[in-house]
């Protein structure tokens, strides 16, 4: 993804890298240098974005007991 500086040092983050990262209006971000020389951009201002396994984490709720489940288990 390329973008255009503007004369006053100014650019546009494309939109999959907002989207990625949560960014909206407002959003605190950080760029800092790799080891590499390459450049990131972080969002500091917030958790990085979960991901795909960690928005299934959890549990269904209240569910049987262990008596009801060891009956189920033995067919009881």
């Amino acid at each position: 993804m390329t973008t255009t500086v503007t004369t006053k040092g100014q650019v546009t983050i494309p939109k999959p890298v907002r989207d990625f990262l949560g960014i909206v209006p407002g959003s605190k971000v950080d760029f800092h240098r790799a080891t590499d020389g390459s450049v990131v951009i972080t969002r500091v201002d917030r958790k990085p974005p979960t991901s795909r396994f960690d928005k299934l984490r959890g549990h269904a709720g209240d569910g049987l007991d262990t008596d009801a489940t060891m009956a189920l288990t033995r067919g009881g």
